[in-house]
């Protein structure tokens, strides 16, 4: 099942605790600590731009990744007339840029998605490759104390007054697989005349199945090792202070790693 189809339409909405701007003033804190004042950012897995917009007013020149061509279509919509963002509907496991970028950066625990290890690999080894020299990549994870100890096999619920959401979780400690099971039900947009007021209200239904895998941190250096990146940090999320064993978000940053690839050259 594809997934930020339906959801895409109701995904901000339903986001709005997300904390955009303390994220964004954090990771262009990072970019500004390893380097990178300016020049070309590219983000995979942006969604509806929420973070490219923010970076882009930070100053960068941002470039835009996903895969759901609904989720960019509402990103593009935001952008209005201002074309200053460069949006590219492309799978982060095989993605081309016409260049190379100042740093690559992945948040929202996008790279979760990503649940094969050989398949990570070839994203960063794509990542080391568009990489300017010396230039930063900076991504965030959920962590496995999150999947099993957080989120587990709850259930989520959200009420409003357009729609409710059902989230089902359920993690897997032998493959390390969290599932998220996601029902929304959305008021239709309908246009109701005066004999229609009698009527029920009508609701969409939208189902969506979400796979995320935990990784340690050391499958996280030794597959930027081995793609030929150079690990910097890790860092307790939207802090400087070390991973701790309960970290439930943990950013990393890694440096291009001079020698290009050799399957991506």
């Amino acid at each position: 099942m594809e997934s930020y189809t339906g959801f895409a339409e109701v995904y901000d909405e339903l986001m709005d605790n997300v904390p955009y701007d303390e994220w964004s003033q954090y990771l262009a804190g990072l970019l500004t600590e390893y380097g990178v004042k300016e020049g070309i950012v590219c983000e995979m897995g942006c969604g509806t731009g929420n973070m490219t917009r923010r970076l882009k007013a930070a100053g960068y020149d941002m470039i835009g990744i996903d895969r759901s061509a609904d989720m960019l279509e509402i990103a593009r919509e935001k952008e209005g007339e201002d074309t200053g963002i460069l949006y590219l509907c492309q799978d982060m496991r095989s993605f081309e840029l016409f260049g190379t970028a100042a740093a690559i950066v992945s948040v929202c625990d996008s790279l979760n998605y990503i649940t094969k290890k050989e398949e990570l690999l070839s994203v960063f080894r794509l990542v080391n490759n568009y990489l300017d020299r010396d230039g930063v990549f900076i991504f965030d994870l959920n962590t496995e104390y999150k999947f099993r100890d957080i989120l587990g096999d709850s259930t989520i619920t959200d009420n409003r007054e357009n729609m409710s959401l059902i989230w089902e979780n359920c993690y897997d400690s032998d493959t390390r697989i969290h599932e998220y099971d996601i029902t929304i039900y959305k008021k239709a947009d309908l246009e109701y005349s005066e004999e229609d007021e009698e009527l029920p209200e009508l609701y969409e239904r939208f189902d969506e199945v979400h796979y995320q895998r935990a990784y340690s941190l050391e499958e996280i250096k030794a597959l930027l090792k081995e793609a030929g990146l150079r690990f910097a940090a890790a860092y307790d999320a939207c802090t400087r202070e070390p991973v701790r064993e309960d970290s439930e978000r943990i950013y990393v940053v890694a440096k291009e790693g001079y020698q290009k690839n050799k399957y991506y050259n």
